[in-house]
């Protein structure tokens, strides 16, 4: 089987940028974690000012995420309310895991 993911360092895994077209243009955004809920990934991304520093408005974006069978990263969007809900909650669960954790 062929080796999914391209190897990435930390220092680069800190920086790993997505471009996003929406209806309204598009939009640069951070990675922030890929997780697992309910047996299913989810990415978390982080929109970007026009001049590419961090919003600061708590703005973070969820999508499915998965590897197509070249093994490329994708995403799409998550189309139910509760599994939208059930995605948020655990991202709200590691927010709080990290935050206690720098405590």
């Amino acid at each position: 089987m062929a080796e999914k993911a391209t190897p990435v360092t930390p220092e680069e895994a800190d920086d790993i940028r997505v471009t996003l077209d929406l209806d309204n243009g598009s939009v640069e955004c951070k990675v922030i974690t890929i997780f697992e809920a309910d047996k299913q990934d989810y990415i978390a991304l982080l929109p970007l000012n026009e001049d590419g520093s961090d919003n600061e408005d708590g703005d973070v974006y969820l999508y499915r995420y998965f590897e197509d069978e070249e093994g490329l990263p994708r995403i799409e969007n998550i189309e139910s309310d509760d599994e939208y809900d059930a995605a948020a909650d655990r991202f709200d669960e590691l927010l709080d895991d990290e935050l206690f954790d720098e405590l």
